[in-house]
């Protein structure tokens, strides 16, 4: 049966990891609270990490102190588990994952590592809006998923359904989870990757009560609905998690559905690899060689107290061993591994070496992040990336930080920056001006949980602001174009602006168009996708992955202008961090260099020269193009009874939200809409006082819209005032001579 992996032999370990067969790399996905580190506990009980008696309670992967105290996961966490299946063994690399809408980011890095998802979904409440994030996610990250419809008690306990229908609402729940499948999986896997509860496909169970079972499991045993009904009736559950333990239905689960990393790589690595395929370094990854090249994609990373930072990654080639020379291609070092480790929660274990297809903690990297590519030193001239991570939220509210004590704005600033290695959806500003400390993230819970996390790392003294809303600048018409002059006189730049086109703006955030790109792929994916000028698409020196803004030059023949080239993009990176109107970043914003003057003395032309000159010139571009605020909104998921549609609808209207549409249930009305970030820090008080607690909902992150026009002016100043700007908004004159 199941042992402890850390009382096996680091022998048989290996050997086992050696063999791709053996190996499976899952994590958990879901909606908050729907019961994923509960169900991971059970996982760890079958492989022997946890007493049966504290399994389903311990919550052990949620290890962080926070973690306990908020009973919620706020990072991901992995362990190895050793499992027998079929008289066979087997390591299975495994993720627990948040689920809350604030620490998405969590999710997407560690589906770099995965192979397989189990997805886990209340059966009460069905697929949430976080579901279908999650799901959405897994397949453009090409992750097989498998379905595990939890708390079949509340259906029994709480709704008091018949057999019947608890088997409508399980048809129900996988149709649903299907036609997510359906709606974003690659064409070639929609078919495939559809769950089949009849293939062994889909798990239900009570993660709490520690019970699973499969169809086929249930089948085999005799087991029916009305049984299940009986054991919650008569009180005997305890007999049904003894003879259909839940982390045997989902380690069966995981092993027989979730492709081993050979099978996998051959058709992930395409999707996620920017290199070729065919070459050799290509070959051994699509076929997770132990003895090829050393690939390894860094997921995260985290701080120890004792050894520093850990980089957390999968091995896609080669083997990586403790004291191997080994290159980061974003950080464009050369580092050495000073040790290799397996994850066993919060626990490391070293191993001397870790092959293809494994999860790996390495120290000695420190100069890693989220998203890098770790290759062996002997390639590095000839090693590709893999894709940069795709973040579907951003931060959207800030709050300022400052220590009690002065003296401790170092140490304090220290921390934030780990915060930030640790976490990439956490962005940290340092007003050069004030010297105001600014700590941006997805959401209130987000930065609370971060400030957490400060003041026990650091334990400083700081005040907190109340959360304050980010806000981005964007312009709706083309502008005219300004002439940009340096201080000395001596450079002259021509430039326009005008809005990105939405396609432009798509591409970009999905990852297909970056700054760091090929020119000529960037212009065919540009001329073939978002209808652009050929010219115009070779012309572009820089894309703001950021913000989402573009620079395009249109010149021909100018003198000069490639020795000042860094220093006009570095100008046009400083313009759209803060916009004129209010100091926010810009958003969606093309920028055109028209024509230019550039003195011959490079003496004349230095960045302190053109970066100005840049800067003056798109200013008063933006200020001459009808500019605008855009404000984060949030899609809104709200499922309530019937008698309470009302009470939601009027909660909503009082903060600018809107309905989209409303989908009815048996039991239950789900209502879909949308709600500014500012209008909804009280949302969750008001809709559970107006339904008197009967009304789950998530939120999520959809997209920028404009400020309404009669709001605008009175946002701008509203901003300015907090940021200590003079009252009156910039002009054109302030920017260029002439207009």
């Amino acid at each position: 049966m199941a042992v402890r992996i850390i009382e096996k032999k680091i022998e048989d370990i290996l050997s086992m990891m050696r063999n791709p067969a053996q190996v499976r790399n899952a994590g958990t996905l879901a909606h908050v609270d729907h019961g994923k580190t509960t169900t991971t506990d059970s996982l760890l009980m079958g492989a022997g990490l946890l007493s049966p008696k504290v399994a389903g309670k311990a919550l052990a992967m949620d290890y962080v102190e926070i973690e306990q105290l908020r009973q919620m996961t706020v990072k991901a966490a992995n362990i190895s588990l050793y499992f027998e299946y079929e008289g066979k063994p087997y390591i299975i690399n495994f993720v627990d994952t948040p689920g809350h809408v604030d620490f998405t980011g969590h999710v997407t890095r560690s589906l770099r590592v995965m192979d397989g998802a189990l997805v886990v979904v209340d059966a009460v409440e069905g697929v949430m809006t976080q579901t279908e994030t999650v799901v959405r996610h897994a397949m453009e990250a090409v992750v097989r998923p498998v379905l595990f419809i939890n708390k079949i008690d509340r259906l029994i306990k709480e709704l008091r359904l018949s057999p019947n229908e608890i088997q409508q609402r399980i048809i129900d729940i996988v149709k649903d989870f299907n036609n997510l499948i359906d709606m974003y999986a690659d064409p070639a896997f929609k078919d495939k990757w559809k769950v089949d509860p009849a293939k062994g496909q889909v798990a239900l169970g009570s993660a709490l009560h520690k019970w699973g079972v499969t169809i086929p499991q249930a089948a085999k045993a005799g087991l029916k609905f009305s049984n299940i009904v009986d054991a919650y009736e008569k009180n005997y559950v305890d007999e049904l998690a003894q003879e259909f333990p839940l982390y045997k239905a989902i380690l069966n689960m995981i092993v027989e559905h979730v492709p081993p990393p050979n099978v996998a790589q051959k058709y992930r690595i395409p999707k996620i690899w920017r290199g070729d395929i065919n070459s050799p370094l290509g070959k051994a990854l699509l076929e997770a060689d132990p003895d090829g090249p050393t690939v390894i994609a860094v997921s995260k990373m985290n701080k120890d107290p004792h050894a520093g930072l850990i980089a957390t990654g999968r091995v896609f080639s080669g083997t990586i061993r403790e004291g191997d020379e080994v290159y980061l291609i974003n950080a464009k070092t050369t580092k050495r591994v000073l040790q290799t480790y397996l994850y066993m929660g919060p626990n490391r274990i070293v191993i001397p070496e870790v092959p293809a297809g494994n999860i790996v903690a390495l120290l000695g990297v420190d100069d890693a992040r989220a998203g890098e590519t770790i290759v062996a030193s002997s390639i590095k001239d000839v090693a590709a990336p893999f894709e940069r991570m795709k973040y579907i939220s951003e931060p959207v509210v800030t709050v300022a930080i400052e220590p009690k004590n002065p003296n401790d704005l170092a140490k304090l600033v220290e921390g934030l920056k780990e915060l930030t290695i640790e976490d990439p959806t956490l962005s940290l500003k340092i007003d050069e001006e004030t010297g105001q400390v600014l700590l941006s993230g997805v959401g209130t819970l987000h930065l609370e949980i971060a400030t957490w996390l400060l003041k026990e790392r650091t334990k400083l003294e700081f005040t907190v602001s109340q959360p304050l809303v980010r806000f981005r600048e964007a312009v709706r018409t083309s502008s005219p174009t300004f002439e940009g002059k340096s201080p000395n006189k001596h450079n002259k730049l021509y430039i326009s602006v005008e809005p990105l086109d939405d396609e432009t703006i798509r591409l970009i955030q999905l990852g297909e168009v970056t700054d760091d790109q090929d020119p000529r792929e960037r212009a065919k994916i540009l001329r073939e996708k978002a209808g652009w000028d050929a010219d115009e698409a070779r012309g572009i020196w820089a894309v703001d992955e950021q913000y989402i803004n573009v620079f395009v030059d249109r010149t021909t023949g100018i003198q000069y202008l490639r020795e000042v080239r860094d220093y006009i993009v570095q100008g046009f990176r400083w313009s759209v961090q803060a916009g004129p109107l209010a100091q926010e970043p810009v958003r969606g914003l093309k920028v055109i260099l028209h024509d230019a003057v550039v003195h011959e003395d490079p003496a004349h032309r230095g960045p302190a020269q053109i970066m100005p000159a840049t800067k003056n010139a798109i200013m008063a571009g933006i200020l001459a193009a009808k500019p605008t605020l855009l404000e984060p909104v949030l899609s809104i998921e709200a499922k309530t009874t019937q008698e309470n549609i009302g009470s939601v609808i009027g909660v909503l209207n009082r903060h600018r939200g809107r309905v989209l549409d409303m989908v009815q249930s048996e039991s239950m009305v789900t209502i879909k809409g949308e709600i500014p970030v500012i209008e909804s820090f009280t949302l969750s008080d008001e809709l559970r006082s107006a339904t008197a607690g009967k009304v789950f909902w998530s939120l999520q992150f959809a997209r920028w819209a404009p400020v309404p026009e009669n709001m605008l002016i009175d946002m701008i100043m509203k901003i300015r005032e907090r940021k200590g700007l003079p009252k009156e908004i910039p002009k054109v004159e302030d920017f260029v001579s002439q207009y």
